[in-house]
């Protein structure tokens, strides 16, 4: 028994078990085909399962198979049903795509998408082919699929790094973990390069130029030992499973959980790209965590795409992303990694210089002194392997001449009052008159107009009230330490004021956010009907946002408008753009990478698993669509709004379940009344009677 007992697989392993059970009985499978380089024969090779799957009894098509004009791919097609491709105009050129509706109408068992990682032309659907690939999965069609390893995000820099060529084209590494199957396909090297040669890849004008860019010795054999590094992982996991759920003794050792810190910066692209691949090495989950604090708050608003593309690049990757605000960025992230078990912390390297370092400690080492026994991995960032980011014209800083005019006005009151008490009080005692307009600067004019106050206080006192007078020479040399101390104390009461002004700052922004939610809870709590509910919607989120908004509501197959902001009219292209947020279950539209080119962003309304509807919002501000605070108070907003429609819905089924029963009783006793000898024996009657 004890045996058994120890042999019986973990309750993890079997609710494991039971949710790819689920998934898979809820969409298709992905089966990838996997190269190290554009002519080891992928497609190819898809195409020979293809057509086994076919002869087996499969319903196959090819939803778009790009053969490059080799003759035996072409041969591999015929006999196999082919999708027609939409065709997308871009630049007066009709631009072959693959057509996700077309699909969906045919609903194949098995499609057939060459290219993953293709980024499709603009106008269409989805940005990229891996989003379309997604779509078609989610209706439960099976997917069969090309791409080489390069294209892996985990695996941009290391590529790039060994062969000198940026990737630009990316998938999500969260597919290789959904892939039902992952197959190599692989050849030699030496074999690669004479089919090169022989023109069964490129044509001969651009195989010489992919022969001295790409296509090297060497360069080839480190792609292909990526590419089976990856799979021999994949294979371990499916090992590292099979064990699990039939309870194969081994060591089990505590799971690693790994946690990246990004600021917007262009180095954080890189630190979770890095972090990806240590999670893949060491099979843990990880977290990414942007923490914004009062000081950054400018930083943040300049920043924020970066930030959202960023957060969302790790999302697609399959971090959990989280955003923390707090006033020390070290003590967060430590608070953070405790509470969420994190066993190693990833952080870039410091690139400021080392004079910098005395004044302010940098991030990394506060990180590392607050650690205890969480380890903590400083990766070095080379600017060369930073991609060239293109240039975006950005306001120069206005410098806030008023407040360094109001600190001269300050210090000068503050020398006209020493003057004027000079033969009550003693030359060190003024200082107090200086030091208190360094605190009404702080207060009134911020930090770097009360760190000049501080500065022209100190001239000022030695100048005009240490003797020798009029002159900045000191008699005394222990003036010297006051003024140093004096210095010294001023700008720490500056930068504590000033933080103190941030923190005010920060917290009246939750505190708007807070009351926004509270307003609409409230109001939505107190609506009875669904027309009231709806302007209590429109009220708040436009006031609140600064937004238009529109709600859309189903009625029979398709989405009307059930309420909209004054002048607001949906459009046909904004309609779909919510009837395929609504049919997905997803946000769409603008801000997104799905149909970005709609004016509004459309988010499902759901609660507790029913879909009730959609919420399209039109922000004013433009660069609110990539605020991470933004996106959450609408996500609240959503929610608290398809509660709220849901109970009103359950509150009018039951009046109308309530009105049928009545109905039912009163017809019984009708029935009862008028029936013959109802009244005999009938104490109920007899009291009606009576």
């Amino acid at each position: 028994m004890i045996n058994d007992e120890e042999k019986r697989p973990s309750p993890e392993a079997m609710l494991k078990l039971a949710r790819s059970e689920e998934d898979q009985t809820k969409q298709g499978k992905l089966r990838i085909f996997l190269g190290y380089a554009a002519g080891v024969g992928k497609t190819y090779a898809m195409l020979e399962a293809a057509r086994q799957r076919s002869r087996e009894g499969r319903d196959v098509v090819a939803a778009y198979v790009e053969s490059h004009g080799r003759a035996e791919t072409d041969a591999l097609l015929e006999g196999l049903e082919t999708i027609p491709t939409a065709q997308i105009a871009y630049q007066g050129v009709l631009l072959p795509e693959l057509d996700t509706d077309a699909v969906f109408a045919r609903r194949p068992q098995i499609a057939l998408v060459d290219e993953l990682a293709h980024t499709n032309a603009p106008g269409s659907r989805h940005e990229k082919r891996w989003q379309d690939v997604e779509e078609l999965l989610a209706a439960g069609i099976d997917v069969y699929t090309t791409v080489n390893v390069q294209h892996f995000d985990s695996l941009k820099d290391i590529v790039t790094q060994i062969t000198g060529v940026a990737v630009r084209e990316t998938v999500p590494d969260s597919l290789l973990d959904q892939a039902a199957e992952i197959r190599l396909v692989d050849i030699s090297p030496d074999d690669l390069l004479q089919r090169l040669r022989e023109g069964k890849v490129y044509v001969p004008e651009q195989a010489a130029w992919a022969v001295e860019k790409f296509f090297r010795h060497g360069n080839l054999i480190a792609l292909r030992e990526l590419s089976l590094r990856r799979t021999a992982a994949r294979v371990d996991d499916e090992m590292r499973d099979y064990m699990e759920l039939r309870a194969i003794p081994g060591p089990w050792p505590a799971a690693e959980r790994l946690m990246v810190c990004v600021s917007g910066s262009p180095f954080s692209e890189r630190l979770i790209r890095t972090t990806r691949h240590l999670a893949d090495e060491m099979n843990a989950t990880w977290h990414t965590v942007y923490i914004e604090t009062p000081a950054g708050g400018k930083h943040a608003r300049e920043n924020r795409e970066r930030v959202w593309k960023d957060l969302r690049m790790a999302e697609n990757l399959g971090a959990q992303v989280a955003t923390i605000a707090a006033s020390s960025v070290a003590d967060a992230a430590i608070e953070y990694a405790v509470r969420h078990n994190v066993t190693k912390i990833v952080v870039g390297k410091p690139s400021k210089p080392r004079w910098r370092e005395f004044l302010l400690p940098p991030t990394v080492d506060q990180i590392i002194r607050l650690s205890g026994a969480i380890d903590v991995h400083v990766v070095s960032i080379v600017p060369a392997m930073l991609k060239p980011e293109p240039a975006v014209a950005t306001p120069k800083k206005v410098i806030p001449l008023s407040g360094y005019l109001a600190s001269l006005t300050l210090v000068a009151a503050a020398t006209l009052v020493s003057f004027l008490v000079r033969p009550f009080l003693e030359p060190i005692n003024m200082v107090m008159i200086f030091l208190l307009v360094v605190v009404v600067a702080a207060l009134r004019l911020g930090q770097k107009p009360a760190i000049l106050t501080a500065f022209l206080g100190v001239l000022c006192f030695d100048f005009f009230f240490i003797p020798p007078h009029l002159t900045f020479a000191v008699a005394d040399t222990q003036y010297i330490i006051t003024f140093i101390a004096f210095f010294a104390v001023s700008v720490i009461i500056s930068s504590l004021v000033s933080q103190a002004r941030e923190r005010a700052e920060a917290v009246r922004v939750r505190e708007v956010q807070t009351n926004s939610l509270y307003y609409l809870s409230r109001d939505l709590a107190a609506t009875a009907d669904i027309d009231t509910l709806l302007e209590a919607v429109l009220k708040n989120l436009g006031e609140s946002l600064h937004a238009r908004v529109a709600v859309l509501l189903p009625e029979g197959e398709r989405l009307t408008v059930a309420a909209a902001s004054k002048g607001i009219h949906p459009s046909s292209k904004e309609l779909a753009v919510a009837d395929w947020a609504f049919r997905n279950r997803k946000e769409a539209g603008h801000g997104t990478e799905t149909l970005g080119s709609a004016e509004f962003l459309h988010l499902p309304l759901q609660s507790s698993g029913n879909l009730l509807g959609v919420l399209g919002i039109k922000l004013e501000n433009e660069a609110s669509y990539r605020s991470r605070q933004t996106r959450r108070l609408l996500d609240a907003f959503a929610s608290l709004t398809a509660m709220a429609l849901e109970r009103v819905q359950l509150s009018r089924q039951a009046e109308q379940a309530q009105i049928h029963v009545l109905g039912v009783l009163g017809l019984r006793v009708e029935a009862q009344l008028l029936a013959p000898g109802a009244h005999e024996g009938d104490p109920v009657a007899a009291e009606v009677e009576v």
